[in-house]
């Protein structure tokens, strides 16, 4: 989880705010309580010199920390191997350990978060399931074309007078057509049923399961936005304390000592009331991330789960595509078997024997005329 923003001593405030664009360094000081300054005098404050009326007070200070897009991150100096940031899953590639900044677009557009990133893969591969739907469908029109065509064909009178063996072998030819017209509807039905709708109802599912997660994710971050503008509203609101309290502790006058002692409790009452705030902003902004952090790991786990369901599911279906092709190509084959049988049988010599015994017209033959 990233490192919340942890609280530390300070004798001096370090510098509140840097930024740059998206990326913001923050060092946040606040007054701890409201005995910041010893207890004095009036006289004894206003006879020290002001550097060490400052030093006298005790800070406490943000450590410095990295803030991209309203989230937390540990200065680039902390690296990967060690404990708070080894990886969930190590040697897997999970979804969780990888996706925690925003990807910045090289066309300058606005950057995207990294569960953005991991979203927009799903939504590309219910894109590519959708395809392949689509795909399937196209192969069963061309499929019931086909066999409406094969059907017409058979019942075609073209070269039906033929005889012999090479009649029957003619029209077993056509008888197989017939039969073929019949496998490839039945190909065409079974993927339908077992491929194209299994493909449809698998991305139907998807689709809900992704719109839920990414609601979810998103009313996170806009929390943890919200926190983090609490954050620096306070930030601010404790700077402008503080730098009222220094004004009017340069302002001691002895003339005036009760009036301005009065005024420097007041303003050392407000700055210690903004301290307060600030670190209850920072603890609510904290509570936000950690939450965020949690649903993250949770939701990014689901994805990959629902991506590794996605692909097996796939696998299965196209096996089945292709189990389904080889049996219709196992049927078609025992469509044209007979038809090889008889054509091993075409004799010519036969044919010529019982096309003369049915239409012979006389076995005399012509002789000379004799006179």
């Amino acid at each position: 989880c990233p490192s919340p923003l942890h609280l530390s001593p300070s004798m001096s405030p370090p510098p509140l705010s840097t930024s740059e664009g998206s990326l913001e360094l923050n060092a946040i000081s606040l007054l701890s309580s409201s005995s910041s300054f010893p207890s004095s005098s009036p006289s004894d404050v206003s006879q020290k010199p002001l550097s060490l009326v400052s030093h006298s007070l005790e800070f406490v200070s943000l450590y410095f920390c990295i803030q991209i897009n309203c989230v937390t991150f540990p200065l680039p100096s902390v690296t990967p191997d060690q404990p708070e940031q080894q990886l969930l899953k190590p040697n897997e590639w999970s979804y969780c350990d990888y996706f925690w900044t925003d990807k910045k677009d090289p066309q300058g557009t606005p950057s995207v978060g990294g569960f953005e990133v991991l979203l927009q893969k799903q939504l590309k591969g219910k894109q590519m399931q959708k395809e392949m739907a689509e795909f399937v469908r196209e192969r069963i029109k061309i499929e019931d074309e086909y066999s409406k065509n094969l059907s017409k064909l058979s019942q075609s009178p073209l070269a039906a007078q033929e005889e012999g063996t090479l009649g029957e072998a003619w029209a077993q030819l056509k008888r197989s057509c017939h039969d073929e017209a019949e496998v490839h509807l039945k190909f065409s039905n079974k993927l339908q049923c077992e491929v194209e709708k299994p493909l449809l109802t698998f991305r139907d599912n998807f689709k809900k399961e992704l719109k839920k997660y990414d609601h979810h994710i998103i009313d996170l971050r806009k929390q943890l936005a919200s926190r983090y503008a609490g954050v620096e509203k306070a930030r601010k609101a404790l700077a402008d304390r503080q730098k009222d309290l220094e004004v009017k502790t340069q302002q001691l006058d002895i003339k005036h000592m009760n009036k301005h002692e009065e005024d420097i409790k007041k303003a050392r009452r407000k700055s210690t009331q903004a301290g307060d705030e600030l670190m209850h902003n920072v603890d609510l902004y904290n509570r936000a991330q950690s939450k965020w952090f949690e649903e993250m790991v949770t939701t990014s786990l689901e994805l990959e789960r629902l991506e590794v369901e996605r692909v097996e599911m796939i696998r299965q279906d196209l096996r089945q595509y292709t189990t389904l092709r080889h049996e219709t190509d196992m049927f078609n084959q025992s469509t044209v078997e007979p038809v090889d049988q008889l054509l091993q049988s075409v004799d010519p010599a036969k044919d010529r024997e019982l096309w003369v015994q049915e239409h012979k017209t006389g076995e005399l033959r012509p002789v000379d005329m004799d006179i």
